[in-house]
């Protein structure tokens, strides 16, 4: 048996890029992209990713493990780079486009990127960050911009455009190929707005596995019709850049989520599949009719808790089917589905939403996920869906670690597990439920938010002499910050506006705190931490700020709230989205 040897009939490295190929080769006549009045087969996207490749090679000299940062929303070019840019050998880097410049700017350090690729309508953002970079001494990478495809604006920054390197590039160019499956292919990260973000590094192999799992997890089957309402920038995509590739499926881009455009790309082109965080089913359900419905059932993948019974029976209604994942950014995307059982169909919708409410069990390109204790021993917990524990993963499409950082690698691995943070317990079934997070981290509309980072600037402000900030719920956003703040002079006290406006001007709009709620003296325990169990259970009775009243007076002990309408919450009134996984 050992001295059977590998060769290249029986060996190939695993790649998503591969998918790209083997579409052309199966389904090139077919639809692969619609954007406006764009309209791609698998064979003009293969040759155009192929022209891509050899530009940067030949035209950028870009080289193995080398870089490429995008800026940009869903869009052809951020869609055709998934696999560009690996196919030059080179590693994709996507950007979140709510981030501020200083962010893009660390992650662009950070990451050490040599080609930058703006869409037009992020030209400022990446002007600022671009300059932040020259002011610090730091290099700074190519840049190209992305102009649209369907209607150009004649927008650059430099003169490097995206059309053009596909225009000159030649698709017969011989391209690298991939000698290690355990090289990078993709870098993410979890929160570009620290001093030291998180770079997580994905392998070609553990993206090709998560995109075959998460394929058969969710019974994708072929030509399915995908519309991209989930930021490619997530987690590239949960993968499903690769794997509509795979499926032969038709890639439907728009640019925002806005109701009128969704549900006419729905109609338009039969949509069957999309993905998306919660708050898309209130926008959804905001700006449509509630008593139409679909055509046909539109199957819908959410991260983060589902919608409460009401709001699901109303997403059902529509016609979208919905299944509940989780996962993070660590684990190339979901890592857990709540796969869907037949003798669940005819119970009750509250039932139904109690059911998937939970996490659920592994996807297949893991090789274990369980709870375990928290100590040394690391033992799992019984199955009785009340002890917690830890939430741990192992298996292929676990990330090769975190870019430049040691410690945080020797943290996140260990035991011969990854280590989620997220505290959870285990079903009798099986079935695996998050009850809490380890980590003080606030999901607002699918984007993290590091409660530490908000309180490191309220902490900078001048009337500001203690903060801290904890997740309140939102009926639009599912969480948004909620800062709990001490005076430095009482007497004076703190202005909620005033203080929501300096947040703005140093971190992204969406870490601005959306109340601010005034206290002589933050709940803290023998050991002089903050009691954010405390401030958590405060945060749930209000609401965000709308308007700013006259001060109200203080009371010790209590919250002084200083908005209009900012009162006690109504539990029937707002439909809360409580995400809490971390895609």
């Amino acid at each position: 048996m050992d001295q059977l040897p590998k060769l290249a009939a029986n060996y190939a490295p695993l790649s998503p890029v591969g998918f790209l190929p083997r579409a052309n080769a199966v389904y090139g006549d077919r639809a692969s992209l619609v954007y406006g009045r764009v309209r791609f087969t698998w064979s003009q996207t293969h040759e155009r990713c192929r022209r891509l490749a050899s530009s940067l090679l030949l035209t950028l000299g870009v080289r193995r493990n080398d870089v490429v940062s995008v800026l940009a929303p869903n869009v052809p070019a951020l869609y055709e780079m998934h696999f560009a840019v690996p196919m030059a050998g080179a590693v994709l880097n996507t950007v979140n486009t709510r981030l501020d410049a200083a962010a893009v700017a660390a992650i662009l350090r950070h990451a050490e990127a040599k080609l930058f690729f703006v869409d037009y309508d992020y030209v400022r953002l990446a002007s600022d960050a671009l300059q932040l970079i020259a002011a610090a001494g730091a290099p700074v990478p190519l840049v190209a911009v992305i102009d649209d495809l369907d209607r150009p604006t004649g927008v650059r920054l430099g003169e490097l455009e995206y059309e053009a390197l596909v225009a000159h590039g030649d698709p017969t160019v011989e391209l690298p190929e991939l000698q290690d499956e355990w090289d990078a292919v993709t870098l993410n990260y979890t929160s570009g707005t620290t001093s030291a973000p998180k770079g997580v590094v994905y392998s070609h192999r553990g993206a090709y596995l998560s995109t075959t799992s998460l394929l058969m997890s969710w019974e994708v089957g072929t030509e399915p019709v995908y519309l991209w309402t989930l930021p490619m920038f997530h987690c590239n995509g949960w993968t499903f850049t690769w794997g509509m590739a795979a499926r032969g499926g038709v890639n439907v881009c728009i640019r925002e989520n806005r109701p009128a455009e969704v549900y006419r790309a729905i109609a338009r082109y039969g949509v069957t599949h999309m993905c998306c965080a919660p708050v898309v089913f209130n926008i959804l359900l905001e700006g449509g009719d509630a008593t139409a419905r679909l055509a046909k059932p539109v199957n819908v993948l959410t991260g983060g808790a589902p919608p409460p019974a009401a709001l699901l029976e109303r997403v059902e209604k529509i016609g979208f089917n919905v299944t509940h994942a989780y996962g993070l950014t660590e684990a190339t995307g979901p890592a857990l589905a709540c796969e869907w059982r037949a003798q669940w169909d005819n119970l009750p919708i509250s039932e139904r939403a109690r059911l998937k409410a939970r996490q659920g069990v592994s996807v297949l390109s893991l090789a274990d996920a369980d709870v375990v204790t928290d100590d040394a021993a690391m033992a799992r917990v019984p199955r009785d869906g009340k002890t917690m524990g830890e939430i741990v993963l192992r298996g292929s499409s676990i990330m090769k670690g975190y870019l430049n950082n040691p410690e945080a690698n020797e943290k996140a691995f260990r035991g011969g597990w990854f280590m989620t943070g997220d505290v959870g317990v285990v079903h009798p079934d099986g079935y695996i439920e998050i009850k809490d997070r380890s980590k003080d981290v606030i999901i607002s509309g699918g984007e993290n938010i590091c409660s530490k980072e908000v309180e490191e600037a309220l902490f900078r402000h001048p009337a500001v002499a203690d903060a801290a900030v904890v997740a309140m719920p939102h009926a639009h956003w599912g969480e948004t910050p909620c800062a709990f703040v001490v005076a430095k002079d009482k007497a004076a006290g703190v202005c909620e506006d005033d203080v929501m406006a300096f947040c703005r001007k140093r971190m992204a709009r969406f870490m601005v705190p959306k109340k601010v709620v005034v206290w002589d003296v933050l709940p803290r325990n023998a050991l002089g931490k903050v009691e954010k169990v405390k401030l958590r259970e405060e945060a749930r009775k209000l609401v965000p700020a709308v308007a700013v009243a006259p001060p109200a007076q203080k009371t010790k002990g209590k919250p002084t709230t200083k908005t209009v309408g900012g009162g006690r919450r109504d539990e029937h009134a707002v439909e809360q989205v409580m995400a809490m996984s971390r895609l």
